[in-house]
């Protein structure tokens, strides 16, 4: 019998904000490589738009969640007899950059280690993979079916992935 875990919203904020951090980061950086890939450009290149998706995308997780924590937090303040417990817009902002990084740095890898012809299929794997165990973890730091949440994050993943490829591509035909 499957025992409930007993999760304070304090938890349950920081569960999102790793979870939302980790995801973003996965998906972002793996649908701007693949974007930049559908346009046919160079590995270096590829690597440089990769790298600057982590960065930009951290810094700004981390401002959203610094700026949406706090405005919740004072929002809740502001209703009479709240006794609910809170996560700090720091404590977010920190959890949400470091979660974007990591996830951003699995395709990013994927990269690294791929030549040029294997760069597509090799950073679509990772991706796969790193979206299914976010899922699968997320889950059951949640006390929820993995199985939803496994399918839910990577079609998202996936379609993000196509999207920005197929844009990329469309480009390099306009080119």
């Amino acid at each position: 019998m499957k025992h409930p875990v007993d999760i304070s919203a304090k938890g349950l904020n920081k569960l999102r904000a790793a979870v939302l951090g980790a995801n973003d980061g996965i998906i972002s950086t793996a649908s701007l490589i693949l974007g930049v890939t559908g346009a046919g450009v160079s590995k270096h290149t590829i690597l440089i738009a990769g790298f600057a998706a982590i960065a930009a995308g951290a810094f700004s997780m981390a401002v959203g969640e610094y700026v949406s924590v706090a405005s919740q937090k004072d929002a809740e303040m502001s209703i009479e007899h709240f006794d609910g417990e809170y996560t700090s817009p720091s404590q977010a902002a920190i959890i949400s950059f470091f979660t974007f990084s990591a996830g951003g740095t699995i395709p990013l890898l994927a990269v690294i280690v791929s030549t040029t012809n294997l760069l597509l299929v090799n950073t679509v794997i990772a991706v796969v993979f790193a979206l299914l165990l976010t899922g699968y973890f997320s889950a059951k730091a949640g006390n929820a079916h993995p199985g939803r949440a496994m399918l839910r994050i990577l079609i998202g993943g996936i379609l993000a992935m196509l999207a920005t490829y197929s844009i990329g591509l469309a480009i390099d035909k306009l080119a």
